[in-house]
């Protein structure tokens, strides 16, 4: 039986700024167009903070199963190191998505927007089908892709949706450079893990690319959201306060586009995250002051 602080490591707390801060972003829209509504920004980061558990563990599980997490470099891997069954495992993260699912219904019911149901039903299935079912679509190149969409897009404007009850072009605008950080998370990790992952079976982004590739796009994951803060002065004056997060992006850069590989990339996934962070936290406040 796997000790709490397994279960704890297994949850991969490092990547959960991918869950904080599209929802702090979404309030700082929301703030800024004079709609929160603190009780769902609450809601809405919960259920964020269990959908990334929850695609976690699914994640854990699947790829133990499979047998691609028994050489491995990284986070604790419950399945992979026989610390807990997979079914153990699988129930975690069924457990974590119907939480979320509950959650997420009273989000709906409070909105009455009901095609809300329907994006927390894609939400789940990306989560599953990552690595999930017979043909999982992370092992096919196109993480990255669905982490823009459900890890930057849909949490931003959703979060800003279920407080404003609108639509706004703040909300889009703001994900983009929120779902590039999160990808930023994932490309890192893909990277760690591309000289282990080929010869399984596993056809990340990193694969397809090759090492040299990834690096250069991991920079430009964590470039790009700077020039998008910039450009958005226009919608929102203060929006380039994001600007000073750049120094907390040199050194991972500059780590990344120096050949790390392995353990050395850990240490980078750690300090992405804080960027991440910082950014959210400091283009929250922007919008919200300057919408």
């Amino acid at each position: 039986m796997a000790t709490p602080g397994q279960w704890i490591a297994g949850a991969r707390p490092r990547t959960l700024p991918n869950a904080v801060v599209p929802v702090v972003v979404g309030t700082g829209v929301a703030i800024g167009e004079g709609h929160p509504i603190w009780w769902r920004a609450v809601v809405a980061l919960l259920v964020a903070l269990l959908l990334q558990i929850g695609v976690n563990y699914a994640n854990d599980y699947s790829d133990g199963v499979r047998g691609t997490d028994d050489e491995r470099v990284g986070p604790m891997r419950l399945v992979g190191s026989r610390a807990a069954t997979p079914p153990q495992v699988l129930a975690a993260a069924f457990g974590c998505f119907a939480a979320a699912a509950v959650l997420g219904l009273i989000l709906v019911i409070a909105t009455r927007a009901w095609w809300i149901l329907l994006v927390g039903a894609a939400c789940i299935a990306a989560a599953w089908f990552y690595t999930g079912g017979k043909s999982p679509y992370g092992y096919k190149a196109l993480g990255e892709a669905a982490v823009f969409v459900f890890f930057g897009l849909v949490p931003v404007m959703g979060t800003a949706y279920v407080q404003t009850e609108q639509l706004s072009w703040p909300a889009l605008i703001a994900s983009i450079p929120v779902g590039l950080l999160s990808c930023s998370m994932l490309v890192v990790n893909n990277l760690r893990d591309v000289h282990t992952d080929g010869p399984v079976g596993k056809r990340t982004l990193a694969v397809v690319l090759g090492a040299e590739r990834t690096r250069t796009l991991y920079a430009a994951c964590l470039i790009a959201p700077f020039v998008v803060a910039v450009a958005m002065f226009p919608l929102a004056w203060l929006a380039p306060l994001a600007v000073l997060a750049a120094p907390l992006a040199v050194m991972p850069v500059k780590t990344v586009l120096h050949g790390a590989v392995g353990p050395a990339l850990i240490g980078v996934l750690q300090q992405t995250g804080k960027l991440q962070m910082a950014y959210g936290l400091l283009l929250s406040i922007g919008l919200a002051v300057s919408l």
